[in-house]
């Protein structure tokens, strides 16, 4: 398991409990009921860290006894199979192109409890139009009915389509920033797009703050 993966690492740690503080806002925000949630997790542009923090997220859902799956949406440059150590395919390239097969059949278990992902399959000519594919509609119902959390770890909106393709048809969008790096201007743009096509977005989280900053805002 890769050492980016904190909350599994060192749970106890000031960054853990912030995912778990992000989990239980999350649960409060988009559970009114019993309900499996679906949420997807992007950036403005590459190197924000949204995998990084979909991962983390994932895991500080799963130790709260919920069922999860993360779903590496990113079919162009997916990296959860590197930072969970699993196979890259089949995944979800595979399920969105062949009709035969239930999304089921490409979960992966991970080593941590009530964790698992599915990754993001070999690289297709076409993934924005895979995943307008009504499959990937059958797919996410399907997952509801097995698990509590889906996870899916998108692309940048600002270089293709794909995270507001996919911000349709999930309950709740996430967008990852950067402290001092992503531009405001890009950060309106990408929540003008969802929003648009009528997904929600839950929030936004600014990664890469400095620990400095981070103690200020706490004594604060």
């Amino acid at each position: 398991m890769k050492s980016e993966i904190i909350t599994h690492k060192d749970p106890k740690s000031p960054i853990s409990e912030v995912f778990k503080t992000l989990r239980t806002n999350l649960q409060f925000m988009s559970h009114k009921n019993n309900d499996a949630i679906s949420l997807l997790v992007t950036s403005t542009m590459p190197g924000e860290g949204k995998s990084w923090v979909t991962s983390n997220l994932g895991v500080a859902f799963a130790q709260s006894n919920k069922k999860v799956v993360i779903i590496d949406s990113d079919m162009r440059k997916g990296r959860l199979h590197n930072i969970f150590e699993t196979k890259i395919f089949p995944g979800l390239s595979n399920y969105l192109a062949e009709d035969d097969k239930s999304i089921k059949d490409y979960v992966i278990k991970t080593d941590i409890d009530n964790l698992w992902i599915i990754p993001a399959g070999n690289v297709p000519p076409n993934p924005s139009e895979l995943l307008s594919n009504e499959r990937m509609v059958k797919g996410l119902e399907d997952l509801k009915e097995q698990f509590d959390v889906i996870l899916l770890d998108s692309t940048p909106c600002m270089l293709v389509t794909d995270a507001v393709i996919i911000s349709r048809i999930v309950d709740e969008t996430i967008i990852v920033t950067s402290h001092k790096t992503t531009k405001i201007e890009n950060l309106k743009s990408v929540q003008k797009n969802i929003e648009n096509v009528g997904g929600k977005i839950a929030g936004v989280i600014i990664n890469k703050i400095p620990v400095s900053l981070q103690k200020l805002w706490r004594q604060k």
